[in-house]
């Protein structure tokens, strides 16, 4: 199966509203519905992908119809392949020589970010987490050498801040071999080998 050319993530702060949006997105353009529910705090998101003009269709469509409750999105027409895997779950290598952190306050945010770093930098997403674990919040993980993490950041974090949005990034050169191995099982506390 091949990557979509678009992606979009909407957050809404309404459930109500949002299964309204989503329904109503559906049925204006054909997409694929990749991940749609409630994450905390009692919040509402929607993931779809799809051809390009399908998805910027829906992605309006979606907007119109959540109104106020929308509280961040992104659109991306032409997604980063590695970014739409990682967002769907996929890890990636984690032995560059340099990790990079982005953590937003938003889903939106976050994916907007990796998508930036990647397309702007000569740096791999190594995992993105979405959602309920992170009270709502996003985090991107990448490697590449050094000099490509800090360019991937820069250009990342000044794409993504907003009044509206927290963004907190960091720097790893030369990771400590025992903190890698732990965050290669997983980055999750609780997590396992998960």
């Amino acid at each position: 199966m091949s990557e979509p050319e678009a992606l979009s993530l909407i957050e809404l702060s309404s459930i109500a509203v949002g299964t309204r949006a989503v329904d109503g997105l559906i049925k204006k353009a054909p997409v694929t519905l990749e991940r749609v529910g409630t994450l905390q705090p009692g919040k509402f998101a929607v993931l779809f992908s799809g051809d390009v003009a399908s998805v910027e269709q829906s992605h309006e469509e979606a907007l119109r119809i959540g109104g106020r409750a929308v509280d961040d999105q992104i659109l991306l027409p032409f997604v980063e392949p590695t970014v739409y895997r990682a967002v769907l779950g996929r890890i990636g290598d984690w032995t560059g020589d340099t990790i990079g952190v982005i953590e937003t306050s938003t889903l939106a945010a976050t994916v907007e970010a990796a998508d930036r770093a990647v397309k702007g930098a000569s740096v791999w997403v190594v995992e993105i987490r979405l959602g309920d674990e992170l009270g709502g919040k996003g985090v991107t993980h990448l490697a590449g050498e050094l000099h490509d993490v800090e360019a991937a950041i820069a250009i990342a974090v000044d794409k993504v801040t907003r009044a509206d949005r927290a963004v907190q990034s960091s720097i790893t050169p030369r990771l400590d071999d025992e903190l890698r191995a732990n965050l290669q099982r997983s980055t999750r506390f609780w997590g396992g080998e998960g």
